[in-house]
């Protein structure tokens, strides 16, 4: 089954430490930062990603673009992002797709919940990005210290003489 999450941008960089910061003084860069951890998400998880911003941070937009894979939409000068996720979430609807909402607004958690999307606040987003990327890294460690594997069969004696010399500069 597709997995798509939609995402409230402003919701994230008012609720995520990280973000939080660039907020009143570099919206732009808390965008980005949060579009960057997003795509790294998304290119981990498989899960499909869309983020939506409201147009009253950035007047008259009301478009679609796609960034870092992602598709980012800003909604028109009148709309809210909560009113553009719930189209997104009836439009997007499918038996073979499973979406699922990141909000901490309850009310539009509720709304898309009725529209049969999933729920979740920005602090569950942010612990399963977290736990992500502890996977990722324990899947770098664990490939970083596996011994390499030739095509010749050696005994450990040998093979231990050869890393020692690969491994000197």
């Amino acid at each position: 089954m597709e997995e798509l999450l939609i995402v409230d941008g402003y919701n994230m960089i008012g609720a995520w430490p990280q973000l939080i910061k660039y907020k009143e003084k570099e919206l732009g860069r808390a965008r980005d930062e949060l579009l960057s951890i997003l795509s790294e998400y998304q290119a981990y998880s498989g899960t499909k990603v869309v983020v939506v911003f409201d147009a009253h941070q950035v007047p008259g937009m009301g478009k679609k673009i796609k960034q870092y894979k992602i598709d980012i939409y800003y909604t028109e000068e009148e709309e809210t992002a909560d009113e553009l996720i719930e189209r997104l979430t009836k439009k997007l609807r499918s038996r073979t797709r499973r979406i699922t909402v990141a909000t901490s607004d309850y009310t539009e958690q509720n709304i898309t919940f009725g529209h049969g999307a999933l729920r979740m606040s920005a602090r569950e987003l942010l612990e399963n990005i977290n736990r992500a990327k502890q996977s990722i890294r324990k899947t770098v460690e664990q490939q970083k210290y596996e011994p390499l594997r030739t095509g010749i069969p050696l005994n450990s004696e040998i093979a231990s003489i050869f890393e020692k010399w690969r491994r000197q500069k």
